[in-house]
């Protein structure tokens, strides 16, 4: 993840494109400009990673209420200089879908949802929740697997659910409900 802060002079700063052209196998974001490797996952986070994404799925599929897109998907941010984030599952409403094409989706989705890795600091957490918000994302959930919390960054503060808890109320996804305690299970 981004540190967010000022970049060295004479570091070469990336595009969207030249991110792009790195092809799949290139396992980075773009913060700023500058490129972020990205590390596999570990066993945890890709459980609980999945988990939310079928029930996002699930949700999205009945109520036809656009699409869910994987890991790995590049959303461009920002540009000059550029940001490309790929969140761990991301929603965006049909009547907001851009053209499929081969590219980075240059709209911001309307959910995001990161499941924070042993590795992830707080700092970075923000910087990217502040980026989202920044490019128009309505909702951000970050998970924390170990202490099975959820924590909702909207525009209008932040809401914190424990494994108890019930996630719904979702202006970003009408009508989704599911028990925090299952996104963990």
């Amino acid at each position: 993840m981004g540190g967010g802060g000022s970049v060295a002079a004479g570091t070469k700063l990336y595009t969207a494109q030249d991110l792009l052209a790195m092809g799949s196998d290139a396992r980075f974001e773009l913060d700023r400009g500058v490129l972020v490797p990205m590390s596999p996952s570990g066993f945890r986070h890709g459980r609980v990673t999945a988990n939310v994404q079928f029930a996002i799925e699930n949700h999205v599929r009945r109520g036809g209420l656009g699409r869910v897109l994987a890991a790995e998907t590049g959303f461009a941010l920002a540009h000059d200089p550029d940001i490309v984030r790929a969140p761990d599952v991301a929603f965006i409403r049909t009547e907001r879908l851009p053209p499929e094409g081969e590219g980075y989706a240059a709209i911001a989705p309307d959910l995001v949802v990161e499941v924070v890795s042993p590795g992830d600091t707080a700092h970075e957490l923000e910087v990217k929740v502040s980026e989202y918000l920044a490019a128009g994302v309505t909702s951000v959930w970050v998970l924390y697997p170990r202490t099975r919390t959820v924590m909702i960054h909207r525009a209008d503060g932040v809401r914190r659910l424990r494994a108890a808890d019930t996630l719904d109320e979702e202006p970003a996804l009408p009508g989704f409900s599911c028990g925090v305690a299952d996104l963990f299970a």
